[in-house]
């Protein structure tokens, strides 16, 4: 939008693209007056090795489309000058020295400008690698150095967008050119669709095509989904963004399904990597410091932290940077406050369902791994029979055969992760886990997806309690007293009354002693 509103080669199609619009009829007075520059450094497929030849391959295409579509306000054999100049940072600044003279202004689009950090992510033995090429004389550093050097020549306007905050803190000596709009609140809501978007979208569709759902049908089962993103922490509370991708996925899918709901909530095209902060938080094949967080963000349902708006990438796995990196991917979302810091939360069920993938992987790395033929028959068995028993009595013979030694040292966050992230793999629910409720928290409330599968019969509320291998049975007897006094008092709450429909709701104990299940009772 923005390489539309501003490009000079398109000053006689204003009328066409931005009538009608309130940008349109108020015009500012640089609108179609620059040459536009457009990189995205996604299309650079290279490892850090050979990555200044990659670059430089890449970019001669760009300059030079660049120079041809801007062909009448160039000097002639301006393209010829161009190619004989061997690297991208050549031609760069060529180009800029040239419209200088010339007296035209540049503006210059960077897509994807942290691109080469997933090298480091995903391996961090590239770090030394990524170090020669972002400090010192390192051919990445150069090239922004242009680029900073440019904007006191041609470039007047530079918008760069990417994925990890990492990338300006190492690549200048300080790049201090620019405005990082990344937390501004006055762009909370530029990414996404709000509800009220959501439902003016809907209830456009359904008034032109035969929904089989009402409006409010059809946003009670997507807000779960891809609701809940708050990217200003001054602005939680005020509204909730959508995730725009997904809405469309889901309406696609509604429409070419028959206008039925999809069984598949989540679209495999935009499934979070998460190899690369997997390999680069593992020390050797073990949980360390910085996956605790993500075991403890699913245990106690948040974690705390303070956003980083930079950092090197040497520091990336301080724990603060870490948030922060879990928050730029989108895994956690802001939350308002927790005893002066700020509380994030896992946004919704499609990225829980990414993080419990995330999980899983780590389980199995380790040996605890499971089948899912047998655990489809058991998940039939809760559905449709009333039976969950069997279902968890395969969680415990997986916990108890295959958890070492120091898997049994991280005690009730090992056992309350590896359910959790079971269940979460069930097709028949929704687990919702720390369930917020007038009554507190529940540990798993296994929502059904009656819009999915309308003939199952069975709900559960799972209270899973935890104690020590030294613990007496005394101790278990009062752990079971209290979990049956907590269970029914979340049984009792609205919002599960209301979840639970037309199905049988079963209040369940589990409890554990270290990685033993002592007890799998119905309330």
């Amino acid at each position: 939008m923005l390489a539309h509103y501003y490009d000079m080669n398109l000053k006689d199609r204003f009328e066409e693209l931005f009538g009608g619009l309130y940008i349109g009829s108020h015009p500012t007075p640089e609108r179609n007056s620059y040459l536009i520059l457009e990189l995205n450094f996604a299309a650079i497929h290279a490892d850090l090795d050979n990555y200044q030849e990659a670059m430089d391959k890449y970019c001669k295409n760009s300059f030079y489309f660049f120079c041809k579509k801007y062909e009448p306000y160039l000097p002639e054999q301006t393209v010829e000058q161009l190619e004989q100049l061997p690297t991208a940072v050549d031609k760069l600044n060529y180009v800029c020295d040239l419209c200088q003279s010339l007296g035209l202004k540049i503006y210059l689009f960077i897509d994807e400008y942290d691109h080469f950090t997933n090298k480091i992510l995903s391996d961090p033995s590239h770090l030394d690698k990524y170090r020669k090429e972002t400090h010192g004389e390192g051919y990445i550093r150069k090239f922004y150095d242009v680029i900073k050097d440019g904007t006191n020549k041609a470039i007047e306007r530079l918008f760069i967008t990417g994925v990890s905050p990492v990338t300006m803190d190492d690549l200048t000596s300080g790049f201090n050119i620019g405005s990082n709009y990344s937390l501004d609140e006055n762009f909370n809501e530029l990414t996404g669709f709000t509800e009220e978007e959501v439902r003016r979208m809907l209830e456009y569709y359904s008034s032109v095509e035969p929904y089989r759902h009402s409006v409010d049908e059809l946003l009670e089962v997507m807000k779960p989904y891809y609701d809940n993103y708050c990217f200003a922490a001054g602005c939680y509370g005020e509204t909730t963004m959508y995730n725009s991708n997904m809405v469309f996925y889901f309406l696609d899918k509604y429409k070419r399904s028959g206008f039925r709901i999809p069984d598949n909530m989540l679209d495999s095209n935009i499934r979070f990597d998460y190899e690369k902060i997997r390999m680069f938080i593992r020390k050797d094949k073990e949980f360390a410091h910085d996956a605790s967080v993500i075991q403890r963000l699913v245990q106690q349902g948040y974690i705390t932290g303070e956003i980083k708006e930079h950092f090197p990438a040497d520091r990336i796995a301080d724990p603060d940077n870490f948030v922060s990196l879990l928050y730029y991917f989108g895994m956690i979302t802001f939350a308002g406050t927790h005893r002066g810091n700020t509380r994030f939360v896992i946004p919704n069920e499609v990225v829980r369902e990414q993080i419990f993938a995330y999980l899983l992987s780590n389980y199995h790395d380790n040996q605890l791994c499971y089948d899912e033929y047998e655990l489809r028959e058991k998940e039939e068995m809760m559905a449709y029979d009333g039976d969950c028993r069997p279902f968890f009595a395969y969680i415990a013979e997986r916990l108890h055969t295959f958890a070492s030694q120091r898997d049994r040292q991280k005690g009730e966050a090992f056992v309350h992760g590896f359910t959790l992230a079971l269940t979460s793999r069930c097709k028949f629910y929704r687990p919702v886990s720390e369930l917020d409720n007038q009554g507190g928290y529940a540990d798993i409330f296994l929502l059904p997806l009656l819009e999915n599968y309308r003939d199952m019969c069975h709900s559960y509320i799972i209270e899973l309690k935890y104690a020590r291998s030294a613990d007496s049975d005394e101790r278990i007897a009062q752990l079971l007293e209290q979990a049956k006094a907590q269970v029914d008092r979340y049984a009792a709450s609205d919002i599960v009354r209301t979840s639970v429909k037309t199905t049988t709701l079963h209040k369940v104990v589990v409890i554990y002693r270290s990685v033993d299940m002592v007890v799998c009772e119905e309330v």
